[in-house]
């Protein structure tokens, strides 16, 4: 009704609240398909994670020149960087993992990234990277309930939050010294709209986007049984993995 199709009372995405595509054939109305006859498979199969980013950022009006950390550098949290740089955002990168951080400055590009402790030393580096001013803008990809509760403390006075991972458990942060006295803005970022989807497939075809470093590995859809485990260990170094159905 209010053109927000992605938070709608009765919102049913496929696979997740109603049986998905795992079978040969399966119906869909025309109006929800996104036609691109000049992207590959494997461009095609980043579409929608990219549109989770593209959604997160909107939502935090994200502007040129603004700081914008992005915490959780994990296929979310790089969806959200791409689109912060479109936007003309200064991005700064979180993460627990060492190797995630090597990825993004070494692969992607970004000189600012902070290897976060849990400790008071994160808000030192936050600092120290944006001249004392912090950011502008903080996207919390993580999921975390504890890295969530903690992003307030990286947001500039006036600054938004928003959160993109989703998780079960409650978020806990002091009203006075963060939220209020800094007059943040907190935001929630589901799914994506359809326009996103068109935007991106329009920026990949346009080479505004490079999904070439995102896919890792690359596998046989039988191998699946026997390799997912190792594709979900952190450790294997895996950002996105397709496999190939023949």
């Amino acid at each position: 009704r209010i053109g927000k199709t992605n938070c709608c009372v009765h919102h049913q995405t496929l696979g997740v609240h109603c049986d998905g595509g795992l079978q040969p054939l399966f119906k869909m109305p025309a109006r929800k398909l996104h036609r691109s006859p000049n992207l590959t498979a494997e461009q095609n199969a980043l579409v929608e994670t990219l549109a989770i980013g593209c959604h997160a950022v909107d939502r935090a009006a994200v502007a040129a020149g603004e700081n914008v950390l992005v915490i959780g550098a994990g296929p979310i949290g790089l969806s959200v960087l791409e689109f912060v740089r479109l936007a003309g955002g200064r991005p700064i990168v979180m993460d627990m993992v060492s190797t995630r951080l090597e990825f993004v400055r070494d692969t992607l590009g970004v000189a600012d990234t902070v290897l976060a402790t849990g400790a008071a030393d994160d808000i030192t580096r936050v600092a120290e990277q944006t001249g004392g001013e912090f950011c502008d803008v903080v996207i919390d990809a993580t999921g975390s309930d504890k890295s969530m509760g903690r992003a307030l403390e990286f947001a500039a006075f006036g600054g938004r939050v928003a959160y993109v991972g989703i998780t079960q458990g409650q978020l806990s942060f002091p009203h006075a010294p963060l939220l209020h006295r800094r007059e943040l803005s907190l935001l929630a970022s589901r799914n994506a709209l359809s326009r996103d989807f068109g935007r991106i497939i329009t920026d990949i075809e346009a080479g505004r986007i490079d999904t070439g470093p995102w896919i890792t590995h690359r596998l046989s859809w039988t191998d699946l049984p026997t390799v997912f485990p190792q594709l979900i260990d952190p450790a294997s170094g895996v950002l996105k993995a397709v496999a190939t159905v023949a």
